[in-house]
């Protein structure tokens, strides 16, 4: 997450939010992202909800055998339509800021009438 903190003005110049979203509660979040120096929007989603609804739940991949998200990349447009994915099965292996930012200069243009 610090090379997403890092790069943050590349993808702001390209009108892109950055966003993360975890498992870990809400504090526990906030804690990450101030000791990180992460100024981008962290989410929480400790049932694993909107995890499982965009595929990447890793199931008892987490501490003490619980539940987390694979890594995942999307690019979503803001009409909600997904235009890029990275996943991983490690979690380990994460897309870096420059990939991401490639995937998105090389992503076709929204269509006329299309939220960019």
């Amino acid at each position: 997450m610090r090379s997403f903190q890092d790069r943050l003005g590349e993808f702001e110049a390209r009108q892109v939010r950055v966003a993360a979203i975890s498992v870990d509660p809400v504090d526990i979040n906030r804690e990450h992202a101030k000791s990180l120096g992460i100024t981008f929007t962290l989410l929480s989603d400790p049932g694993a909800e909107t995890i499982r609804s965009y595929g990447v739940l890793h199931a008892g991949a987490g501490p003490d055998g619980g539940d987390i998200a694979r890594p995942a990349e999307f690019l979503i447009d803001a009409s909600g339509t997904v235009r890029w994915v990275n996943l991983s099965e490690s979690i380990t292996a994460r897309a870096r800021p420059k990939q991401v930012l490639d995937a998105l200069d090389a992503s076709p243009p929204a269509r006329s009438g299309e939220a960019p």
